[in-house]
């Protein structure tokens, strides 16, 4: 006879094989529609391809409206890497300014950074938009990079200044005694120190700004600035025929940098998320 704790053990695998099924069918379904012919992913409830082929890839490869595959492709390599340096550099120092320096109004300015993370992002879409648009840096990637270099994305300033109350703060005193200013404490003691929470934040802003599509649809107009999320729309037209299969077959090579992305930084993530902690 079967204990309950057998039927428990196996319950609780069914369960979980269960969700993992759902969680993971999206993404072979676009794998795997990625090698049908575009008459056999709308309306076909088979999941193996028949008639499978590499026509697809070679579509998506070629581009669509004059623009290649790799000139996508190099526009999200730019907002990504773009927003990696941007938040490292902001970031950092500003969290540095919140952790370490006593400077009159710190808490408020410290909760009033923090309140921006409950303003919903479509609060201020207009005004923004407004504002870049009488600048006359609407259609450049101006907008979608400049935020990243003031510290705007409050989530990263917490999250490094969380860090830092971790760190001993006699480090910081015994470097003051050797008549070392901020400056030198930040680059040569706090930000080595740092290499784990970097990395975190590093691997966040890359993975959303490759997979940001609002920011790049609204404020890039030439098709020449597209990024990659972006570009993949250009295959559905309403009015005309729609390119499902090169669709399908984009996406899978915008997603594989992300993936190979997570698999070899993702020790990093785990690292930087434990050793950050949320603390104070």
């Amino acid at each position: 006879m079967i204990s309950k704790k057998t039927l428990g053990s196996i319950a609780w695998h069914l369960g979980a094989l269960a969700i993992a099924v759902v969680v993971l069918y999206p993404g072979a379904w676009m794998l795997l529609s990625a090698f049908k012919p575009t008459n056999q992913i709308v309306g076909s409830v088979s999941l193996i391809p028949h008639d499978a082929s590499f026509d697809n890839f070679r579509t998506a490869l070629n581009g669509i409206a004059g623009v290649s595959f790799w000139r996508f492709f190099l526009n999200s390599v730019i907002l990504a890497v773009g927003a990696v340096v941007g938040t490292v550099l902001s970031a950092s120092v500003t969290a540095y300014a919140f952790a370490r320096i006593d400077f009159p109004g710190r808490k408020l300015w410290f909760a009033l950074m923090i309140g921006t993370l409950l303003l919903p992002f479509h609060v201020v879409i207009i005004p923004q938009y407004i504002i870049f648009n009488n600048l006359g840096l609407v259609d450049t990637m101006v907008p979608l990079l400049i935020g990243k270099f003031l510290a705007a994305e409050a989530f990263f300033v917490f999250l490094m200044v969380q860090f830092m109350r971790g760190l001993p703060r006699e480090l910081d005193e015994a470097a003051f005694l050797d008549g070392a200013g901020h400056v030198r404490i930040f680059r040569s003691i706090t930000l080595p120190l740092m290499k784990p929470v970097l990395a975190t934040a590093s691997i966040f802003a890359f993975i959303w700004s490759w997979n940001d599509f609002f920011g790049p649809l609204l404020y890039l107009k030439n098709s020449d600035l597209y990024p990659l999320p972006v570009a993949l729309r250009l295959f559905v037209d309403q009015t005309s025929t729609s390119d499902y299969g090169a669709q399908m077959a984009m996406a899978v090579l915008a997603l594989a940098p992300v993936i190979i992305f997570f698999l070899v930084f993702q020790r990093y993530l785990i690292g930087g998320v434990a050793t950050t902690g949320l603390k104070g």
